[in-house]
């Protein structure tokens, strides 16, 4: 009669392990703890000054808008005032600012709408093709970045001048020609930006649509726009920031339309007012159009703060 031994697990082995030094945690602790703490606070400590700077002058705007002017002249430093004045948004509102928001809003929903459309049509092809000249395009436009807008006043301003002579729809009103400027004056960032994150994305699904027939128009409509999505919301509140701030383009192509607040945009219509007060000093009133001004960029950015923070770090985590 057989004996049957069974060995399901691994042999035993009656040697020790080597025994291991042991581990003083109080060094550990105070080498590393105490450097992480001192780290910590420091962080914590620039980070709580670098938001009092941030948000104290906000406030300072949004509460010297509620102030009477004698108010603001005398305590201007004061966030408090002795009573909330409503009406100088009213005011404010009926001085012009109507008029800025209004052509401000005309012209970011078409520079917005192309610049995006655009940026990423020519982002994608640079990014998922490969052709002669590519690189050399694609660092065409980077080279956008590294020339500031000052250096091209001149041409810029004769370009547009002689475009509106020869174009009648050009010459009274020049928002379309604003619209052209911003586009491409947006378009390098936008390109660099998305260039990144369609390169991020996985080249099996759009092999994928093309084996099902999909073109490669339909394939970057239908497939890798909306892919795309995280980075799209994150450049396009870059770009209406810059463009809804933006006051020297305006200023400097709109010269026909100076001293019109029908058809300026809302920084070139802030400081005309403020140029154009003289003597009668509505500092309330023009806190108060400032506030307007600000409240809807800031409104954006905390709507959709968590997808710029996804579109930010989505390249970086693939």
């Amino acid at each position: 009669m057989s004996t049957v031994t069974h060995t399901s697990g691994p042999a035993r082995s009656d040697t020790a392990p080597p025994d291991r030094p042991p581990v003083d945690r109080r060094t550990k602790d105070v080498g590393n703890g105490f450097g992480g703490r001192i780290f910590n606070g420091f962080s914590h400590l620039f980070l709580a000054v670098w938001a009092i700077m941030v948000v104290y002058p906000l406030l300072w705007v949004v509460m010297s808008a509620l102030k009477t002017d004698s108010e603001v002249i005398r305590e201007p430093l004061s966030l408090i005032p002795d009573s909330l004045q409503w009406d100088n948004f009213a005011r404010a509102w009926t001085a012009g600012i109507d008029s800025f928001f209004l052509n401000t809003l005309l012209v970011l929903v078409f520079s917005v709408t192309l610049t995006m459309l655009l940026g990423s049509m020519a982002a994608y092809v640079l990014a998922r093709y490969e052709f002669r000249g590519n690189r050399l395009i694609y660092w065409m436009f980077l080279s956008g970045l590294t020339l500031p807008i000052y250096l091209a006043a001149v041409p810029l301003f004769k370009g547009v001048y002689n475009t509106g002579v020869s174009l009648p729809l050009l010459g009274p009103n020049k928002h379309l020609m604003l619209i052209l400027v911003y586009v491409a004056w947006s378009l390098s960032f936008t390109i660099f930006f998305m260039h990144s994150f369609f390169r991020t994305l996985p080249d099996s699904i759009a092999e994928a649509a093309q084996v099902d027939g999909a073109s490669h128009t339909r394939t970057f409509f239908s497939v890798m726009l909306p892919m795309a999505k995280p980075g799209l919301i994150s450049i396009g509140i870059f770009n209406v920031l810059g463009q809804w701030n933006q006051w020297y383009l305006p200023t400097l192509l709109m010269q026909s339309v100076s001293g019109e607040p029908k058809n300026q945009v809302i920084a070139q219509g802030l400081i005309e007012l403020s140029v154009n007060q003289g003597y009668k000093s509505d500092w309330s009133g023009l806190f108060a159009g400032v506030t307007m001004a600000m409240l809807p960029v800031l409104i954006v950015y905390i709507v959709f703060q968590r997808q710029v923070q996804s579109g930010l770090t989505a390249g970086v985590g693939k």
